[in-house]
């Protein structure tokens, strides 16, 4: 019934810049928080980024400064703009958000997409 579609990822120098974009659909009667997550091989899933629906946001300690999350909720769209990425940053970036549908409060997850930072 709800749907997180993730986009923007892909290979980047480093030092360079990639914006993922999230998008929920589907039968949406609020969002609560939006964030990012990254999992790298062989590592455990973990927040990067994360906007919650009073607009505070939090980050990765290693991320701040060099990522931003913002939203727009009139699209139901978060987005993660990442800049001076770094040989670390590489993953697979989840999208996640808490969505009330109807009078449900549900915990969503997007398909996830790759980041890579090589030279």
């Amino acid at each position: 019934q709800v749907q997180l579609v993730e986009s923007g990822g892909g290979l980047v120098q480093p030092g360079g810049s990639l914006r993922l974009s999230c998008a929920a659909s589907g039968n949406i009667f609020s969002i609560n928080n939006m964030g990012w997550y990254r999992q790298a091989p062989g590592k455990q899933r973990e927040l990067v980024a994360r906007a919650e629906g009073v607009g505070t946001t939090t980050y990765k300690d290693s991320v701040k400064g060099r990522f931003t999350i913002s939203r727009d909720n009139a699209k139901n769209t978060v987005y993660l703009q990442m800049n001076s990425l770094k040989p670390e940053d590489t993953a697979v970036y989840y999208c996640h958000a808490d969505i009330y549908t109807s009078a449900e409060l549900g915990s969503y997850w997007g398909q996830g997409t790759q980041v890579t930072v090589s030279s």
